[in-house]
């Protein structure tokens, strides 16, 4: 399983919750003030997901405000980028002299290495998000457009903001399907959600040098495929066409990828039916459905994909999925801090 910490205020005796609480916030974030008007009894919940260098973190937690100050910073900066998706309670973040209040279905942003002012509050009800933690140089070809996210309102609701909401939901909800060598698969994934946003949210294009605008480009193009995998259609030309861009320029975005467009597709397809076909919850959905889903209408093809791909045919790896004794299965593990 990908390697998660678990913390529970119910675990620690009453009078040390905040405390503790705000040691976690420290570790995790940045050295920070805090203060609460519930800090007697403070009740909070986190599940600390490590997909590689980025961390992303389902928080549950009572109202509280925090600080990170000037002081603060040149005590210790970690230099993170984090964001969060509020998903209950209200946000309010005042940095660079600009205040902003997030809702529900907002992203709000911080950088570790600017002084911040956060009052997260929800009544009597805890607030909830969803965080996102990572270098900020794992983002360092959009420059400075990237400090031009910190105070700005950005949807979950809609857009490149929607997906990245929805595939976080998603990834901290079935971590049980994930390996542990799926966890730096994961985080790359959620950088090329985020850098989508970026260049979507600040039309950073024309903020961007060229090898920047183009390595944008390819993770808007990586986006906008994994969300129509399942559409068999799905080629170059409909890609380039979707994209405004002609089909030899997008062969020659991926010249300096990996693989080929076609290849990638092909990859992201197979990847995808080959967790379906090890999902217990699908065993008795016919392996040509799953097929079809992935964006292989015909069942022939996809086996001598599969085949070619993984050394066996689908039908084998889900019959070895199916066995009691997994022989690439991950040790689970689960901490709590200490």
């Amino acid at each position: 399983m990908v390697r998660e910490t678990v913390f529970r205020s119910e675990d620690v005796p009453a009078a040390d919750r905040f405390d503790y609480w705000r040691e976690l916030m420290i570790q995790t974030l940045a050295p920070l003030d805090m203060s609460s008007d519930h800090a007697d009894d403070f009740q909070a919940s986190m599940r600390l997901l490590e997909f590689g260098a980025v961390h992303v973190s389902p928080q549950t937690f009572q109202s509280m405000r925090f600080h990170r100050t000037p002081e603060l910073i040149r005590q210790s900066d970690p230099g993170l980028f984090h964001m969060s998706l509020v998903t209950r309670g209200t946000v309010g973040i005042v940095q660079r002299g600009q205040e902003t209040t997030y809702n529900p279905g907002d992203l709000c942003v911080v950088g570790s290495s600017r002084p911040f002012d956060c009052l997260a509050a929800s009544g009597r009800r805890a607030v909830e998000t969803v965080a996102v933690a990572f270098p900020t140089e794992m983002l360092a070809s959009a420059g400075n457009a990237v400090d031009k996210l910190i105070g700005h309102p950005i949807s979950g609701r809609e857009g490149f903001g929607a997906l990245l909401a929805q595939f976080l939901t998603r990834i901290t909800t079935d971590t049980g399907f994930f390996t542990s060598c799926d966890g730096p698969r994961l985080g790359v994934i959620v950088l090329d959600l985020l850098s989508g946003l970026l260049a979507h949210v600040l039309e950073a294009e024309k903020l961007l040098t060229p090898e920047s605008h183009r390595r944008t480009l390819v993770l808007r193009i990586r986006a906008f495929v994994r969300s129509h995998l399942h559409d068999p259609q799905l080629t170059p030309r409909s890609i380039a066409a979707a994209h405004n861009i002609s089909t030899s320029y997008l062969h020659r975005l991926f010249q300096h990828e990996q693989e080929t467009i076609a290849a990638w597709i092909r990859h992201q397809r197979l990847d995808h039916a080959r967790r379906d076909l090890a999902d217990p919850a699908l065993r008795t959905t016919p392996i040509h459905v799953i097929a079809a889903r992935w964006g292989f209408p015909r069942a022939a093809d996809f086996t001598r994909a599969f085949r070619a791909a993984y050394g066996m045919p689908p039908s084998d790896h889900r019959h070895h999925a199916d066995a009691p004794v997994r022989v690439d299965a991950s040790p689970s593990r689960s901490r709590t801090p200490r």
